[in-house]
């Protein structure tokens, strides 16, 4: 995928994600490629994207419609990665080498200058870095490969979290207790720290979508009137004359 599709998929993930387009809304082609100024292909590789993870529901030739998404899916996708993150890092802490080891010290102690600026954007990509070279540290391409399609899918999820009160200095002291079990060789404390620290971002990202949804709903719903007195009379007098 070009960087032109990349940004349009980033953008209308924000949106779908956010409740701004909403489950049924029809993303067409023409429309699409009109308000990002480009041609059709790079909205054609971005929507393809859209579905690959599960956002969007294809109409050849047409567009797409965006999905509904359902709780219990994306449940069960965070659950998954839970304990797929929490197993790289008990593996890590065996496997990581010296050289690795400092690289997440350096990776944390610039992520603490980012917190100190508020500069969430940096942090974010230092996040990136961080648990992508836990990943590697574990030295095994199949669990690797599967936290990083699972990362893919539930990003635009986890970047949903912006308005979680102090998440960035919370999110960093979970990761130095990450790095005091993963230097320390303690593969135990290493998996708890880590099971820990994305179980707090699962419940985060779970409560967001479940308040938006219900949100939805309520804009959504119609209050039924209630009948005026002179009509309930009309309604009694018809009764009582039929």
């Amino acid at each position: 995928m070009g960087n032109a599709s990349a940004g349009i998929c980033r953008s209308l993930t924000e949106d779908i994600v956010s409740g701004k387009l909403p489950p049924g809304q029809k993303l067409e082609e023409l429309v699409l490629a009109e308000r990002f100024q480009v041609s059709r292909t790079p909205i054609r590789e971005a929507l393809r994207e859209l579905h690959a993870r599960g956002l969007i529901d294809l109409q050849p030739r047409k567009g797409g419609i965006v999905r509904s998404i359902g709780l219990q899916d994306l449940s069960d996708m965070l659950e998954a990665m839970v304990e797929l993150e929490a197993l790289c890092c008990r593996i890590s802490a065996e496997r990581m080498s010296a050289v690795q080891k400092k690289q997440l010290q350096m990776l944390q102690q610039q992520s603490e200058d980012c917190v100190a600026r508020g500069d969430e954007a940096g942090y974010l990509e230092l996040n990136h870095q961080f648990h992508q070279l836990l990943s590697v540290g574990a030295q095994n391409r199949t669990l690797t490969g599967i936290l990083d399609s699972l990362r893919d899918r539930l990003a635009p999820f986890r970047a949903a979290q912006k308005k979680v009160e102090r998440r960035l200095t919370v999110s960093h002291d979970e990761h130095q207790a990450i790095i005091e079990a993963i230097l320390s060789a303690n593969p135990e404390r290493s998996y708890e720290a880590m099971r820990n620290h994305t179980a707090r971002l699962s419940i985060n990202v779970l409560e967001l979508l479940r308040q938006q949804q219900e949100g939805e709903a309520a804009k959504t719903a119609r209050p039924v009137k209630a009948a005026s007195p002179a009509a309930a009379k009309t309604t009694r007098r018809t009764r009582t004359t039929a």
